[in-house]
């Protein structure tokens, strides 16, 4: 079982002990471009967002704060590079961009429950998912000028890796073009993380609601997860 493979680093743990990561694969998604459904799920989570902040800047809500100072604690600095859950929830008031079907629903719940999710394309991995910190020479795929480009994350920096190379930078701010959702993808896996403010009942709630609107876009989908726990 893939599931079975992934793993956070001692060296990442060691940053901090706080952290879980709770990693759902789903197999029988109906990928496609934004629709009706895929809209309503990010109008309702936007007006969850606003009614969390209260009129707040997100980063004055505990659990953004609290992914500040774990980039911080391996050297980035998160007013330049923020996480993930933080540049979308600063997007709620005008409208978070509508991406594609699956990728709107997993943003969705980052914003409605206050935690960071990424989505990759599982088909396109190469092994298991490793949260490790990088030595500085692995390859990352990306765009530069909208083409293609190849950057090595910083020593020491925070990443999601598979065999191949870095599939996220930073924890969760940048995701690789390798293995992304696109509208072809029919097997998908996400990683929802969680520190100490949110908790693992909030882990919890949030694959809840992921796995229920993926269900409901995706009708007869499976899903299978597994918590990396503290």
């Amino acid at each position: 079982m893939w599931l079975d493979g992934a793993e956070v680093a001692a060296e990442v743990r060691a940053l901090r002990p706080d952290y879980a990561a709770l990693l759902i694969v789903a197999e029988g998604l109906r990928p496609g471009p934004s629709d009706q459904a895929s809209d309503a799920f990010l109008t309702e989570a936007e007006d969850r967002a606003r009614k969390h902040m209260g009129g707040a800047r997100p980063e004055e809500l505990p659990q953004v704060a609290e992914w500040r100072e774990a980039f911080r604690a391996f050297g980035a600095k998160p007013q330049r590079t923020r996480p993930s859950v933080e540049a979308l929830l600063r997007r709620v008031e005008t409208g978070l961009p509508r991406i594609d079907r699956i990728t709107d629903a997993y943003n969705a719940v980052s914003i409605a429950c206050l935690l960071p999710v990424g989505g990759e394309d599982l088909a396109r991995y190469a092994g298991s998912a490793r949260l490790v910190r990088a030595t500085g020479d692995e390859d990352f795929d990306t765009t530069a000028d909208g083409q293609p480009a190849v950057e090595h994350p910083e020593p020491g920096e925070v990443v999601w890796r598979d065999d191949q190379g870095v599939t996220c930078r930073r924890w969760n701010w940048r995701q690789c073009v390798r293995t992304r959702i696109t509208h072809s993808t029919t097997t998908a896996m996400f990683v929802l993380d969680g520190l100490a403010a949110l908790g693992i009942d909030g882990l919890h709630a949030a694959e809840t609601e992921l796995t229920e609107s993926l269900a409901r876009l995706s009708p007869g989908a499976t899903f299978t997860s597994r918590l990396l726990g503290p």
